[in-house]
């Protein structure tokens, strides 16, 4: 009966150490995934970290700009697919626009270069000038060749002395000149509208009430009409 008191009792013991072990490498395994997690942890926040310091040091235009080139590269790549298969681009870029995007796109350019009327000639000839000021594309590699030539003579002064230094180029003037006859083009086309028509009859004794007659004749003008004619012609009853 002792004897096999004590082989129970061993047996318990070991049962009891092999159960110990078992949850000790249990622990161990969580303790290690918990310290694998912790690193990935501290990893990806250092990275977050090194990301957000570049892109604060970017310019604050930099994602438009950034998608501005990529969008860019593209029409460059499909520039030359469409010469590639010899069609014409513009075609190509006006078939793939939705009627949508044609309209919202009309939209922004209405909001972005409001067209007000004419309020006064100061007004209308700011807005003349940005538009000119806009079609200017300044040639860098020119000015590069007058800084290179008159240093910082090139920026002048109150004490630089201006008239007569200055000679264009024949590109400049020739630009110039094409610019001017295009204007001139524009203003030939423009007609200037009338505030009334000469040739229409004076029904009125003054301005109020030819203003009255206008709205007479745009409600119950067709109305009217065969009576008008009567009255004219004195065949009215």
């Amino acid at each position: 009966n002792s004897g096999s008191q004590r082989e129970a009792a061993q047996g318990g013991g070991s049962t009891s150490r092999t159960l110990g072990g078992q949850r000790r490498e249990e622990r161990l395994r969580r303790f290690r995934e918990l310290h694998m997690k912790r690193y990935e942890a501290c990893k990806l926040n250092s990275q977050e970290v090194v990301e957000e310091d570049k892109r604060l040091k970017l310019p604050p235009n930099w994602e438009a700009k950034k998608a501005r080139l990529e969008w860019e590269l593209q029409v460059q790549e499909k520039k030359k697919e469409c010469a590639a298969r010899g069609e014409d681009y513009e075609r190509v870029k006006l078939l793939e626009i939705s009627a949508e995007d044609a309209e919202r796109w009309e939209r922004k350019k209405k909001r972005k270069n409001p067209d007000l009327g004419f309020s006064d000639y100061a007004a209308a000839q700011l807005r003349q000038y940005q538009r000119l000021t806009r079609q200017i594309k300044p040639d860098l590699e020119q000015y590069e060749k007058l800084k290179e030539q008159y240093g910082e003579a090139l920026y002048p002064t109150s004490d630089s002395l201006l008239h007569g230094t200055h000679v264009p180029s024949k590109e400049g003037v020739d630009r110039m000149v094409a610019d001017l006859e295009k204007q001139i083009e524009k203003r030939e086309k423009y007609s200037r509208r009338r505030p009334y028509n000469d040739d229409a009859d004076i029904d009125y004794i003054n301005e109020r009430n030819a203003k009255f007659n206008q709205k007479a004749e745009r409600f119950y003008g067709k109305y009217t009409a065969e009576i008008k004619q009567n009255l004219e012609r004195g065949t009215a009853v």
